[in-house]
């Protein structure tokens, strides 16, 4: 599956500068940037179930507590500490459900991340969906963060619209013709003007 090395990070911005004025514009001022992977599955998943909802920053903030809390944030660790310990870093009841739910099914599920790598984006998506907490969203942040993916477009991201808006002058949040003429606008290469439109957003670049 195509991926976004170095080389393909390259060609995509290549591309994206011949057909966005206003993204070559961004994507300049952040030259020495690019998208990275933690290369650990279940951490992009349960940065992701954090994530869902809420700011970047919020998200930040309390996985930041929770990092302190535990050190190394693995199934085996995340399960060895209370429910009630996990709640004080800012987590609600669900959240805690969902990610401890996470833990289990990595415990149970060895090697999945082989599995994974070798199926296409709808397949992946179709698959980690079956996992109570994880919706197509989460979902779509695993295939850009983890797997990184080149052509990941997440519809529903509130943070999209924004960045969208901000940047194009268009009204947020935009109707599903506006974002659809982004997407073919972007295609093959979604996954890189989206991340650099986060970028534009948050003084950090976006991590999971």
């Amino acid at each position: 599956m195509l991926t976004l090395t170095n080389k393909n990070w390259l060609l995509a911005i290549n591309n994206l500068k011949k057909k966005d004025k206003i993204l070559k514009k961004i994507i300049s001022q952040y030259k020495s940037e690019k998208i990275t992977s933690k290369k650990n599955a279940f951490y992009t998943l349960a940065k992701s179930i954090t994530g869902q909802q809420i700011s970047v920053k919020a998200a930040n903030a309390i996985w930041s507590k929770l990092e302190k809390k535990i050190k190394k944030i693995n199934p085996n660790n995340l399960l060895k500490i209370k429910r009630n310990e996990i709640k004080k870093c800012g987590f609600s009841k669900q959240k805690i459900n969902y990610i401890l739910n996470l833990a289990n099914f990595f415990i149970k599920n060895k090697q999945i991340e082989k599995k994974w790598e070798k199926m296409n984006d709808e397949e992946i998506v179709e698959d980690l969906i079956k996992i109570k907490g994880i919706g197509k969203w989460t979902a779509e942040m695993f295939l850009i963060f983890y797997l990184l993916r080149p052509n990941i477009f997440p519809i529903s991201d509130l943070g999209l619209h924004k960045a969208i808006s901000i940047n194009y002058k268009i009204k947020y949040p935009l109707n599903e013709l506006e974002i659809e003429k982004f997407k073919k606008k972007w295609n093959p290469w979604t996954t890189v003007a989206i991340w650099y439109l986060w970028r534009s957003l948050d003084p950090i670049p976006v991590k999971y």
